[in-house]
């Protein structure tokens, strides 16, 4: 049986048949954005288009390419007959699935390939005089950096590893590589800081890489609830200390206890502040808010009669 080639998919292409993988992608991808219906005016820019697709999808896959170059169009879309089966081609009938859009999406990577190309005045033309191309980034991606109150008391460095997809050195495929990002976490940063990595996100043919945004979160503390700059602590005291004074001992961030005499009636809405043992101001480390420190008051489920008459004795005035 003599197969003929009734279609050069190679001439399709402009490239020779010796034409490597990357020359194949380059080439399709320069025809196509040339001949899209949406970016053409010439006549016959679809049926080229179309023609384009067809022979991308065949030249761009090794088995029906092998097959191609032993058995031509025919003995690709007629099946290779039990004598070849053998020889690893391509081996059932292919037939192209007629939609070149679809082939144009899965090469670029995206439902839209020129929602990135545009100029002020009209859409960019691929076809006849070259416009200037100008590419739009990507929105930014947003992600949450957790830090506990320590790290935001001390300052840190946090190490995070991202993948992202990067364009390999033909301009035309693209790879899931890792990144290590290393954040400087500064003493006295607040809830809702937010730190930018400038066009660190995925890389595309025709737009600019988004900007990754780590946004500060701040963990729970054991002893302590943040306002701002300052540190707010409950004790917990008993109904004869809010009367009688005693201290509280308060154990600091920086690991120093302070030992804080309470000498005046606790009442419900009193709270003690110590000056400087709060939060380091962002703009300025050496500077401190305050410690402010608030009262549970545990009163006694019960008293006896004798003592109801010793407290009303006592707080008699």
């Amino acid at each position: 049986m003599i197969y003929k080639m009734s279609i050069d998919y190679y001439e399709t292409l402009e490239v020779n048949r010796n034409a490597t993988d990357a020359d194949i992608k380059k080439a399709y991808r320069r025809l196509a954005l040339k001949f899209h219906p949406n970016s053409s005016r010439e006549k016959g820019s679809a049926e080229r288009f179309s023609q384009l697709g067809e022979a991308y999808d065949v030249l761009s896959d090794p088995r029906k390419k092998a097959t191609y170059d032993k058995f031509g169009e025919e003995g690709l879309k007629g099946g290779i007959p039990p004598e070849f089966g053998s020889s690893g081609a391509w081996s059932s009938k292919y037939t192209y699935h007629g939609n070149p859009d679809k082939t144009f999406r899965h090469f670029f990577g995206g439902d839209n390939p020129f929602a990135d190309f545009y100029t002020k005045e009209s859409p960019l033309q691929f076809g006849g005089l070259q416009r200037v191309m100008v590419k739009t980034q990507d929105s930014h991606i947003e992600r949450d950096l957790h830090l506990s109150l320590d790290d935001l008391f001390h300052g840190c460095n946090k190490k995070i590893k991202i993948s992202r997809r990067v364009m390999n050195e033909d301009g035309c495929t693209s790879s899931i590589k890792d990144k290590i990002l290393t954040i400087d976490v500064q003493p006295g940063w607040k809830e809702g800081t937010q730190i930018v990595f400038s066009k660190e996100g995925d890389q595309g043919p025709n737009s600019i890489p988004a900007d990754i945004v780590f946004i500060v979160r701040q963990k729970s503390h054991p002893l302590f609830v943040r306002q701002q700059n300052d540190l707010i602590y409950k004790a917990q005291i008993s109904l004869e200390m809010a009367l009688t004074g005693f201290s509280v001992d308060v154990e600091t961030l920086d690991g120093r206890l302070l030992t804080i005499p309470i000498n005046d009636i606790v009442h419900p809405a009193y709270r003690k502040v110590v000056t400087g043992e709060g939060m380091p101001l962002s703009q300025d480390a050496s500077q401190r808010g305050n410690l402010i420190i608030t009262f549970d008051v545990q009163f006694p489920e019960k008293l006896s009669a004798e003592r109801r008459q010793l407290i009303k004795q006592a707080l008699h005035f």
